[in-house]
């Protein structure tokens, strides 16, 4: 294809040429080819950890061809549906319709029409049922595959759980058939694949509906798994590293190198899905990773280093291993970076020591504006704490912190969002006690979202109208002094709807992505109207989806996906929040019988669990 044409009727051409640094390119014949597709722009595509790591673990394949396909902007779009062309892939502009698989990580609900445009502009039928042999089966991946209901019948599959060795089981079976000559079809080797741990085929499974639009049940097929348990890498080092990965032509979200520390976490944040469906704990050997880091840099060219986890701060031994990277980055001007630090001193130690090369601001999130309230969504982080960090950076020489808050968790009060602008109000003392002036406090909220899997999967959202009510109360609040920044109410709606949400939403995804519903995760092209239409239009109600309170023994459209931690702890864990109880993170403390554990023991030769 020749991309002439194209690239100068475009803004940021460097999105669509493919080429860059890292970038692999082999010869096509004999080998399966793999579309990694991420439903959002190249610069969003590019900053996705995951992608990378899948890209290098395919790629070592001599028979696996793995490819980039990306969502286009509005004009290259355009400037493809007025010329006839397929949407492509980067490494060989090969249409996507011509691949083995197309394997979409779904991180974000708001891209769900997304990938709806996607197979449209690759002249791929959307529903699983209309694709035959000659089209590339769908892959979902990611952590909205906990609740992958609202694609069901969009997708043929979906990998749940950790992705890097069970993609090489589905393309081990996949050549064993395409050798046979694809005997039996797709639905033949569809059953073979739900065979498979963590992989979870939706057309093996009905749905019934009850009164009320409830679902009464969820049944497999013959031989299918009930429920589908999730796939677990036990052991990150046992992976091919990270260490080579594609550095893009243009400017990203995340423009630096990533090394993943640790996957998982045990705070036990009741808001929090990721700390659920990433269980158990996994760490990196510490000694493993400046060596990595090197290699990294060394492949990449990057300035910045970012050592990535939920929570840095609970890596073993992070202390020491950030002082042996500094000493190794420092002569080279290479930044390194730490997301997801902790409320307290000890990670205001670690910011001052990556400090030494590059000099950022704070942040930290205390997600609630009161004691009680942290107590409720088990955020084991005080008052004191946060006044503590707050006076230690402002002597150490920081001038400006960013604060992230939710508004609308459950039990929530307008005392409570008060509490965010009083607790600002006193970092602003810390301030004064120490320097003169005024510090540059940023606050961003965001609208809480009940997700799958988590103790508050049961719970309301609160409705639109006061979201706006208890975002111009904090702003009020909060004065011109300070920087405040909210996520908008409508596009909190349909997360919720989405996350939440049952196969019935499938005709809404695609009616409202046809209807121009495209980059729906960017504020400024955002459109609820187009939503609310498609809603309509298939009898469905928004409130059903996002502002209903479940009953305990209701049948949840996500029942039958086994993230390792049992329903009943969730319960177990939503009557504490509902009394105030916090509970332990479990690596310090006793087992707290999630049910982790169990998931464990069912792996091949079983295993301990740390957290």
């Amino acid at each position: 294809m020749n991309l002439d044409p194209l690239l100068s009727k475009v803004t940021k051409p460097a999105r669509y040429t493919g080429g860059e640094l890292n970038s692999v390119v082999k010869e096509p014949e004999g080998k399966v080819r793999f579309g990694l597709a991420f439903p959002d722009v190249y610069e969003v595509a590019m900053s996705h950890l995951g992608t990378h790591i899948l890209y290098q673990e395919l790629n070592r394949r001599d028979d696996v061809w793995a490819e980039r396909v990306h969502m286009p902007w509005y004009d290259m779009e355009d400037e493809l549906l007025s010329r006839g062309l397929s949407l492509f892939t980067l490494e060989s502009r090969t249409p996507i319709r011509e691949l083995d698989f197309l394997g979409f990580s779904l991180l974000y609900e708001l891209t769900y029409s997304n990938v709806i445009r996607m197979l449209d502009l690759g002249n791929i039928p959307v529903w699983a049922r209309d694709r035959d042999e000659t089209r590339p089966l769908l892959i979902g991946g990611g952590p909205c595959t906990f609740n992958p209901e609202p694609l069901a019948d969009v997708f043929d599959l979906f990998v749940i759980g950790d992705g890097e060795e069970v993609v090489h089981q589905i393309i081990n079976e996949y050549i064993q058939w395409r050798d046979r000559n694809r005997q039996g079809g797709k639905r033949f080797f569809l059953q073979a694949l739900s065979r498979i741990t963590g992989v979870y085929v939706p057309s093996q499974y009905r749905v019934e509906y009850g009164d009320g639009g409830r679902i009464r049940r969820i049944e497999p097929a013959p031989g299918a798994s009930f429920p589908v348990r999730k796939a677990l890498v036990r052991d990150l080092d046992a992976l091919a590293d990270p260490v080579r990965p594609i550095v893009p032509f243009t400017e990203v979200v995340h423009d630096r190198g990533m090394l993943e520390l640790f996957r998982g976490c045990t705070r036990g944040c009741r808001f929090c899905q990721a700390g659920i469906i990433y269980r158990p704990v996994r760490e990196r050997r510490s000694e493993r990773i400046p060596g990595m880091a090197q290699q990294l840099l060394s492949n990449t060219g990057y300035g910045e280093l970012s050592l990535v986890s939920l929570s840095s701060a609970d890596y073993p031994d992070i202390q020491e291993l950030v002082k042996d990277l500094m000493g190794r980055l420092e002569c080279g001007r290479v930044a390194l970076s730490l997301p997801s630090l902790r409320v307290d001193s000890f990670s205001l130690d670690l910011a001052s020591e990556i400090q030494r090369v590059k000099k950022t601001g704070l942040t930290f999130a205390p997600e609630a504006g009161t004691q009680r309230l942290r107590n409720v969504i088990n955020k084991c982080v005080t008052e004191e704490d946060i006044l503590a960090t707050a006076r230690r950076a402002f002597e150490a020489g920081w001038d400006s912190i960013k604060l992230y808050f939710m508004l609308g968790l459950p039990t929530e009060t307008d005392e409570d969002v008060l509490g965010i602008a009083h607790t600002v109000s006193l970092i602003g003392r810390e301030y004064s006690r120490v320097k003169s002036g005024r510090p540059k406090i940023s606050v961003s909220t965001a609208v809480f979202v009940p997700k799958p899997h988590t103790p508050f999967q049961w719970e309301p959202q609160i409705g639109v109208a006061e979201m706006h009510r208890r975002q111009s109360l904090l702003a009020e609040a909060l004065g011109r002094g300070v920087k405040y920044s909210w996520s908008e109410p409508d596009q909190s709606l349909l997360e919720a709807i989405l996350s939440r949400g049952d196969r019935r939403l499938g005709p809404v995804i695609v009616s409202a992505a046809r209807a121009g519903a495209r980059l729906q995760a960017w504020s400024e092209f955002f459109d609820y109207n187009i939503w609310r239409a498609a809603m309509e239009k298939e009898q469905l109600d928004a409130e059903f989806y996002a502002n209903r309170q479940r009953d305990s023994d209701e049948v949840l459209p996500w029942d039958h996906i086994d993230s390792g931690v049992s329903k009943e702890y969730l319960w177990r864990e939503r009557e504490r929040a509902f009394s105030q109880m916090t509970t332990p993170d479990c690596r310090s403390k006793r087992c707290l019988g999630c049910g982790i554990t169990g998931l464990l023991a069912q792996e091949k030769g079983g295993a301990l669990c740390k957290g």
